[in-house]
């Protein structure tokens, strides 16, 4: 899996309508004529500026962690990494998208596909944790 690495402009407000009420899943509720709060998408999704990225992802190891090919995640490197983390790992001059785990000798990068075997990295291995995903935005719509 691949990623293209973009940094993130925070520098303009991008506000957006906003249901405060919330997105009822259950039984609609009445329809509101108008929505007068906004929410900025900057703002809400990205903690450290300086430090986030967004990254597009190309592949298929973390379809059953519901990320797909095309995908938009927003990556922040200022995160200490913790295990099971969704990470985004340089190993070996090549990006990849991973769960972590922390072992004592060794890191483990699994894959969310059971057609993919789980990376095990040493110190022999060129590697960094490059940055900790906080937010996975996909299409809903396939069209």
């Amino acid at each position: 899996m691949n990623i293209d690495i973009h940094s993130i402009d925070a520098s303009q407000d991008l506000p957006l309508p906003y249901a405060e009420e919330g997105i009822k899943a259950g039984f609609p509720s009445p329809a509101q004529d108008y929505m007068d709060l906004s929410i900025d998408l900057n703002r809400e999704l990205v903690k450290h500026p300086s430090s986030t990225f967004y990254g597009k992802v190309k592949g298929d190891s973390m379809v059953d962690a519901q990320v797909f090919d095309g995908d938009i995640l927003i990556i922040d490197k200022s995160l200490e990494p913790t295990n099971g983390d969704m990470a985004v790992c340089f190993v070996d001059g090549e990006f990849t998208l991973k769960f972590i785990e922390i072992r004592a000798d060794e890191v483990l990068l699994v894959p969310a596909n059971k057609q993919y075997a789980p990376i095990r990295v040493t110190k022999e291995n060129d590697f960094i944790i490059w940055g900790i995903v906080t937010y996975v935005i996909h299409k809903s719509r396939k069209r």
